[in-house]
């Protein structure tokens, strides 16, 4: 994606890491509905809305996609786990590349709950 359609808001590498956590549309039984949005143009409509902190109703018309629709995938990644695995997998391609410095690490005890 990175020299594609959805560059200058996915950066380089970041789809192809993406792309193998994306769980599987979801055929409608019923039928019906419009052509299924290609998991890419999704993905970069989320990061879209993520990085610019802008409210799903504002999503640009560039995405050719719904609000509701792009909201509607965000959550069902969401419960897939997707978001964190794919933190888990740009760390572990970041620490491979030797990029992460484990002695500058700040714990954020905000994120984990105290037992």
């Amino acid at each position: 994606m990175g020299r594609g359609t959805w560059s200058w808001i996915v950066p380089d590498g970041l789809w192809e890491i993406a792309k193998p956590l994306i769980p599987p549309s979801r055929v409608r039984p019923q039928g019906g509905g419009t052509q299924d949005t290609p998991d890419e143009t999704l993905f970069a409509a989320i990061i879209y809305v993520l990085v610019s902190g802008c409210a799903w109703r504002q999503l640009p018309p560039c995405f050719g996609i719904s609000k509701s629709t792009a909201h509607r995938r965000f959550l069902i990644w969401s419960r897939a786990g997707v978001w964190g695995r794919l933190h888990e997998a740009v760390l572990h391609r970041l620490d491979d590349a030797g990029l992460i410095d484990v002695t500058r690490v700040v714990l954020d005890t905000a994120h984990v709950r105290a037992k």
